[in-house]
């Protein structure tokens, strides 16, 4: 009974989004966006790429920052996620940073990253499918 009485009835607010927070002493001259896909496909996009930027993880998902408008003319496969501003919705976890360059920026290049996760989905790219009259 006691647990009955602490729930309060009314309106839910779900908590803000959280924004990825890029390391110290990295630029975002491009700013940035977030790419997240299951954790179950991290392992095995990571190797394919030319070069990772910094990924986070947050036990079902990791969250590649890209360039912002990295989702323009691009529909990106599923179950991938795109999420403008690098916001992540609240999870049971706080993603942690798993993945660091060497250098002062953060993003993986978009387009290889987006041809890895077509492949590995099965997805045809966006520009290589027919267009229709």
């Amino acid at each position: 009974m006691d647990t009955l009485v602490r729930l309060r009835r009314g309106p839910h607010t779900p908590p803000a989004p959280r924004r990825l927070a890029v390391p110290d002493g990295m630029t975002v001259p491009l700013g940035c966006d977030a790419v997240a896909v299951p954790a179950h496909f991290g392992p095995l996009v990571l190797p394919r790429l030319p070069r990772v930027g910094c990924v986070y993880a947050d036990g079902t998902h990791w969250w590649w920052i890209v360039p912002s408008d990295s989702d323009y003319a691009l529909e990106w496969p599923a179950p991938a996620h795109y999420a403008t501003g690098a916001l992540v919705p609240d999870s049971a976890r706080t993603p942690v940073l798993i993945h660091r360059p060497d250098d002062t920026v953060p993003y993986t290049p978009p387009i290889p990253l987006y041809l890895t996760l077509c492949r590995l989905t099965g997805t045809t790219p966006t520009w290589s499918r027919p267009i229709s009259a």
